[in-house]
């Protein structure tokens, strides 16, 4: 299964190359990377859980 998503920051800031990873019930299950368009896909195993997604905020450039 893939899992899709746009990221768009409210500031404006892109996080083109920005690495990701999606979280099962809190651990760690996939890794992606933004691309130009803020698109990220995560490519995961179908299940039952509480997914989010954890972004290493030292990327961004204040």
């Amino acid at each position: 299964m893939t899992i899709t998503l746009k990221l768009q920051l409210a500031s404006g800031q892109s996080l083109e190359g920005g690495p990701l990873e999606l979280l099962a019930d809190g651990k760690p299950i996939a890794r992606g990377v933004v691309n130009e368009h803020g698109v990220v896909e995560f490519a995961a195993e179908p299940g039952d859980a509480e997914l989010a997604v954890r972004v290493d905020r030292s990327i961004i450039q204040h």
